[in-house]
């Protein structure tokens, strides 16, 4: 009976976080002017119509059949609105504004799969329905569902990002966020193991395919920054030469630089005699305390610059949750769930704050950031763990990006949900792509 009424309120919990986040991504599509719904920020992505469209597609596309058996409502829709554009290859997309439909007829497709869904999903709400198949569990999918949507928050948000500022509707979120400024340094890390991954076993925890299957590792003694590398000091980087000497910079990401014409980070734009930074609403002063958001390729030449190295997934790992006495932490702080006071995430802020503004959040070892205010690249090639296993719902959600071209990231930024701050899960990007908000730090070599 209680296992039964605890499935009941998980129910309740996870609609109800699937109301927020639709809320959260309905309010994001109000910050650009609606003239501008047809542009395409990014020109590796979609036109930000396509995700309007997309968020209740991909959620009709994974419940209709496998929770509810409904018939289709609008089947091309279901296919045009399905699937995103990886960043990587294939070549830029040409289409043109007039080739996809009217907005009315997309927030009409929206509408009438949100309702339909809605329907269904409240059916459910008082057991396992007769219905429901069991190789698909209710909260399994409910908790894809909803990821997958605050994972395209984030994503949008940087979308948005590269819009002109005249583009978009100016909205407030915190004030800006005055901090006593950082003393960078390197942090000895002693030797240890560290635990990547969930178990299958773990019912109680959600996790993504690539999350999968737990395992440890021995991490020798290691030297790591204490905080991001901040815009003050990749600035020493760009003043030192940094982005016209080879010498730091792999092959592949030498091309990309000089075929892309790439002199700086993608944020920052040059007026006049003097560095500016590009926010959201604003273009601003370069602040120097802040962390830089950079490409893999431009992390990694600073590290070689600075005779450093990125850290590995497993080294990053054990600096964020591992302890002196060689526990490990849920969150770099400790057991607490992830609230304001610890760092920049959630959704709290559109951008960065200062690096060490949140001295609650610290790691065991004194390390500052390592949740929220922005990604952090790893040296490590984005790989199945062993044990892996693909959703066989979503064949292709990291499988398809297991191509020795992706690395890891771990962390998170401002737009990152608090729920993807869990020790276990691992974002990753190609190493030329500067849009996305990360940053970094070093290791010693």
């Amino acid at each position: 009976m209680l296992a039964a009424q605890n499935e009941v309120d998980l129910r309740h919990e996870l609609l109800e976080r699937l109301n927020q986040a639709r809320t959260l991504t309905d309010q994001l599509f109000e910050v650009v002017r609606p003239d501008s719904l047809y542009e395409r920020p990014i020109p590796e992505r979609h036109r930000i119509v396509f995700y309007i469209g997309h968020l209740e597609a991909f959620d009709w596309n994974l419940l209709r059949d496998r929770m509810f058996r409904l018939d289709a409502l609008h089947p091309e829709y279901d296919r045009l609105f399905a699937f995103g554009i990886d960043p990587v290859g294939g070549g830029l997309p040409s289409d043109q504004p007039q080739d996809w439909p009217a907005l009315g007829d997309v927030r009409e497709y929206v509408n009438r799969v949100r309702g339909t869904l809605d329907d269904g999903l409240q059916s459910q709400l008082s057991g396992p329905s007769g219905s429901e198949r069991p190789e698909f569990p209710f909260p399994l999918l409910l908790q894809v569902a909803i990821e997958h949507r605050l994972m395209h928050a984030e994503t949008l948000a940087y979308m948005f990002h590269q819009l002109p500022l005249d583009r978009k509707v100016r909205t407030q979120l915190k004030p800006e966020l005055v901090a006593r400024p950082a003393t960078q340094g390197m942090v000895q890390i002693p030797a240890g193991r560290v635990t990547l991954g969930l178990r299958h076993d773990d019912r109680e925890s959600f996790g993504w395919d690539n999350e999968y299957e737990q395992h440890e590792a021995d991490v020798p003694a290691f030297a790591i920054d204490k905080c991001k590398i901040m815009n003050a000091e990749y600035l020493d980087f760009m003043i030192a030469g940094g982005y016209e000497n080879r010498d730091y910079w792999k092959p592949a990401d030498w091309d990309w630089k000089t075929k892309h014409a790439v002199t700086h980070p993608g944020f920052w734009r040059r007026r006049a005699d003097a560095w500016c930074l590009t926010t959201m609403f604003d273009e601003v002063p370069l602040p120097l305390d802040w962390p830089v958001y950079v490409s893999h390729a431009e992390a990694s030449a600073y590290a070689l610059w600075a005779g450093k190295a990125l850290p590995t997934e497993a080294q990053w790992q054990r600096a964020a949750y591992g302890t002196p006495g060689g526990d490990e932490r849920a969150y770099p702080w400790g057991a607490d769930s992830p609230t304001a006071k610890r760092g920049n995430f959630d959704f709290q802020r559109w951008d960065p704050t200062p690096v060490g503004a949140y001295p609650e959040g610290q790691s065991a070892f004194g390390l500052m950031d390592m949740a929220g205010n922005g990604w952090e690249w790893t040296s490590t090639l984005f790989s199945p763990f062993p044990g892996f296993k693909p959703f066989p719902f979503y064949l292709g959600y990291s499988a398809d990006f297991f191509d020795s071209r992706h690395f890891v990231m771990k962390g998170g930024s401002a737009r990152t949900a608090a729920c993807m701050l869990r020790r276990s899960f691992r974002n990753w990007f190609q190493p030329h792509y500067p849009y996305v908000y990360a940053g970094f730090r070093c290791v010693s070599r």
